[in-house]
């Protein structure tokens, strides 16, 4: 079988998956898949361009998809115009002058020459902003937050269409890695995870605790559609008409519909920024980035600057995790800071590139879709598993008991093995780099 035949062939199994999965449980269940699926191949993607094509280890990839779930927010809701008159211009005085602090210290460490009068300048600008930062910031979030708290208690977004949020998801992502990028690109491989993983946790630290932002851990409910609504598609009569015609019930109809609309929309994404990965990937930059994670010394030799190309493919990397993280909060119409879990967000999407193949952008995504698929189907089918061997068996017998119990475990079980298997037979991926 050549090779384009054999990847032909993998996309068409998790087709056949995703089609099967919708004659059994439904086509509600296999759209969902799909359109999760779509957008963890987008976050293969990010990945892949930081580890298949850079070698970066950044186990950090939930924090920049919760910053893209937060750029929803701030894009799509609506203003709080009494939180605004409360705090808000205290919150942007707190913010400037916190930034300004920065800026100072910066400015200071790089003018005055190296001794205890740098030293003590530093000292004192970093004390005093920070102490006026949290006299103007404490006060500004003590007025925000209780303004309706179980209602808003936030400052609210623009009211901008949400689909403008993906862009500007991507483009938080890329400001917070640019920041950690010029902090821990210097440090090796494994500080970097760490420092990484370290930042993520921070990040989503700071969406479950600062409620004048997002609400915190009373989450934020009811984010705009780029899509129309279900109840709307039902009070259309043409609607009604269109799918009675070709046998559908109206509300079956509106919930197909809409996920379907949904499956579009990441779909343009998806190859929008799949053909932009082939074309870095095949152009004289790309190039350069494999020669330099195959061989640092000699490319730093052949005058490349390694680590401003590494913080050039970290923040793009970054940024196409942040607009996956847009989508998926888009599509969940809700921000839930406590959902972002590394196991989730992280490895989860580490093993979609392992297993798809690191350092080919079509074996990421065809991870991105079989890990999700597997990711989702393997609890059913393993309860269902544990039933036919349990059947049997005597109710209460302990046995019987403790496999049913251990069916919440199969999902874990599963992408152990699965990665096992295919480090062991096919060490470079499903789709290997070519």
């Amino acid at each position: 079988m050549t090779v384009n035949m054999k990847n032909i062939s993998l996309f068409a199994l998790v087709g056949v998956l995703i089609i099967g999965a919708g004659i059994i449980q439904g086509a509600n269940t296999a759209l969902l898949i799909l359109n999760f699926g779509l957008i963890s191949a987008i976050m293969s993607l990010g990945v892949n361009l930081q580890w298949g094509l850079a070698g970066l280890l950044n186990v950090g990839v939930m924090g920049f998809v919760a910053l893209g779930g937060l750029a929803a927010v701030l894009v799509s809701m609506p203003t709080t115009y009494d939180a605004w008159s409360a705090g808000g211009g205290r919150m942007i005085v707190a913010l400037l002058v916190g930034l300004g602090a920065i800026i100072a210290t910066v400015f200071a460490y790089k003018k005055l020459p190296a001794g205890k009068t740098r030293t003590l300048a530093i000292l004192v600008l970093l004390i005093a902003g920070f102490f006026l930062f949290r006299s103007l910031f404490d006060a500004a979030v003590t007025e925000i937050e209780r303004v309706n708290p179980a209602g808003t208690g936030y400052l609210g977004g623009l009211g901008l269409p949400v689909i403008i949020s993906w862009p500007v998801g991507g483009l938080l992502a890329a400001g917070a890695a640019w920041v950690i990028g010029k902090v821990a690109l210097g440090l090796r491989s494994d500080y970097l995870a760490i420092a990484t993983l370290g930042i993520a946790e921070i990040i989503i630290s700071l969406l479950k605790n600062e409620d004048w932002l997002s609400r915190g851990v009373k989450n934020v409910v009811g984010i705009p559609r780029p899509v129309p609504y279900e109840v709307d598609l039902q009070a259309s009569q043409a609607f009604i008409d269109t799918a009675a015609s070709i046998g559908f019930e109206p509300v079956l109809a509106s919930t197909l519909f809409v996920k379907l609309c949904y499956a579009a929309l990441f779909t343009t994404v998806l190859l929008i920024l799949l053909w932009l990965s082939q074309m870095a990937l095949n152009s004289p930059w790309g190039r350069m980035m494999r020669a330099i994670r195959d061989n640092e010394v000699s490319s730093q030799a052949m005058g490349k600057n390694i680590t401003a190309r590494h913080l050039q493919i970290f923040i793009l990397g970054s940024a196409i995790c942040g607009i996956a993280g847009a989508m998926m909060t888009t599509l969940d119409s809700q921000l839930t800071p406590t959902a972002y879990q590394p196991l989730r967000f992280t490895f989860l999407v580490w093993v979609m590139v392992i297993v798809g193949g690191s350092g080919n952008n079509w074996g990421s995504v065809l991870g991105g879709f079989l890990i999700w698929f597997l990711w989702v189907e393997v609890e059913p089918m393993g309860a269902a598993l544990m039933n036919l061997i349990t059947a049997p068996m005597a109710d209460g017998y302990w046995l019987k008991d403790h496999l049913l119990e251990s069916v919440a475990h199969m999902r874990l079980l599963t992408m152990g093995i699965i990665l096992i298997v295919v480090l062991r037979f096919s060490p470079k991926g499903l789709i290997p780099e070519k």
